[in-house]
């Protein structure tokens, strides 16, 4: 178990809280890359994938959090983006 790894997955856990509750306030997908939503996902699909594999430890527990939370801000986007083509249409 690596402890920057660790580091580097809480920093990144830490932030997407806001994101999602900007996300979910906001209403809108203006600002937000539904591409990079879906990188970074897979980024941590392949870090789970890994830790299957290679490297089982306690740290899977963090990418499974941040993948779910990556998930959620994905399934935010796309309930905003319908309320855009609601408002258009």
């Amino acid at each position: 178990m690596s402890a920057f790894e660790i580091i580097m997955l809480a920093c990144f856990g830490a932030s997407w809280p806001f994101s999602i509750a900007r996300s979910w306030r906001a209403r809108t997908t203006a600002g937000k890359s539904v591409i990079f939503l879906w990188l970074v996902l897979i980024g941590y699909f392949a870090g789970i994938v890994h830790k299957v594999l290679h490297s089982r430890d306690g740290v899977i527990a963090f990418y499974i959090l941040n993948a779910l939370m990556v998930a959620a801000d994905i399934a935010i986007f796309y309930r905003n983006a319908s309320f855009a083509r609601t408002k258009t249409a």
